[in-house]
């Protein structure tokens, strides 16, 4: 229970402090906000240590997001990396106290160099900044830490004022989710964004279908064999009249125990709902979950089926 205690306390404490940094969205925000949309470079992200860590994340996520962004060590900035640095660039220097020598020391290379500088910092008024013209405040009240020393709360609300500070500047860039499609082509973020239901839908042998005219019992043959619970159901033509699966079977077994020697056309859902192949695999997932279903036919613009689209296929992919 102590444990608990604890645990409860710092999530507390780091929600509070989080909360916190909303009263400090003031000019100097906007001001960085500008400063990273009309950047004609990149996005350069310092900090040392636990600073390091948030400073590593922020870059990522700006890059993940249309801001071209990469991470320098302060130290090895010292030793040659420096050079990485070109006019056209801004840098994000993170340090919560100003105290470190590292950015004491390359603070006032960057100053030499011309470049645009945004401090994110939790001491505004260090000697170290100065001669900033951007300063964003992160301060927090108190650390999660029980003693007030270890980096808790204060990387927190940092991490979440970059965060803050990266999707104002990519929605004033006018990013889009097709954009964000491109930036992440691989894992679930991708999947999406880009799988249509035709990347997933089971298709020619393995799209269960039967014709009106064939028994219950013929309908689970198909089914059986293709491993999927549920088969379409075509008339003459070819175009699909209705669709049947294992939940409809075992309704009917409770009233009817000679069902499998019926016509599938007599106990079949009619006029079944169905999908398209250039749906979005994610808006069919949502029909799936609206409808509480496990599986739907996917048809052409002419209502024949061209596969079935089952649930468990969606989850493999990441999509729910």
């Amino acid at each position: 229970m102590d444990n608990f205690k604890i645990a409860k306390e710092t999530l507390n404490i780091e929600a509070k402090a989080v909360e916190q940094q909303i009263k400090h969205l003031d000019a100097n925000f906007s001001k960085a906000a500008a400063l990273i949309k009309n950047c004609k470079g990149r996005v350069l992200v310092m900090g040392l240590g636990k600073s390091g860590l948030v400073g590593r994340k922020i870059s990522a996520t700006m890059s993940s997001v249309g801001i071209p962004s990469a991470f320098i060590h302060p130290s090895e900035s010292l030793h040659g990396d420096i050079g990485m640095v070109m006019k056209n660039d801004v840098v994000i220097m993170l340090s919560y106290s100003g105290e470190t020598e590292e950015i004491k020391k390359v603070f006032p290379v960057l100053r030499r160099m011309k470049v645009e500088v945004i401090v994110m910092t939790g001491k505004p008024k260090a000697v170290a900044w100065q001669d900033c013209k951007c300063i964003i405040n992160c301060c927090v009240e108190r650390e999660a830490c029980p003693y007030n020393l270890a980096p808790t709360a204060s990387t927190t609300a940092m991490l979440a004022m970059g965060d803050a500070l990266a999707l104002t500047v990519s929605n004033l860039k006018g990013f889009k989710k097709e954009n964000l499609a491109l930036f992440h082509p691989l894992g679930a973020i991708g999947k999406k964004l880009t799988m249509h239901v035709s990347d997933i839908m089971r298709k020619g042998k393995a799209n269960p279908v039967v014709k009106e005219k064939a028994s219950v019992e013929d309908a689970l043959l198909v089914m059986t064999g293709t491993r999927v619970g549920a088969t379409s159901v075509i008339n003459k033509n070819g175009k699909i009249t209705g669709f049947f699966t294992d939940g409809d079977l075992r309704r009917h077994l409770q009233q009817d125990e000679k069902i499998l020697k019926k016509k599938i056309s007599e106990v079949m859902t009619k006029s079944p709902r169905t999908i398209t192949p250039d749906m979005m695999a994610v808006d069919a997932a949502k029909i799936l979950k609206e409808y509480n279903i496990d599986n739907i036919p996917v048809v052409s613009k002419d209502n024949k089926p061209l596969g079935i689209l089952d649930q468990g296929d969606l989850l493999a992919e990441g999509i729910s």
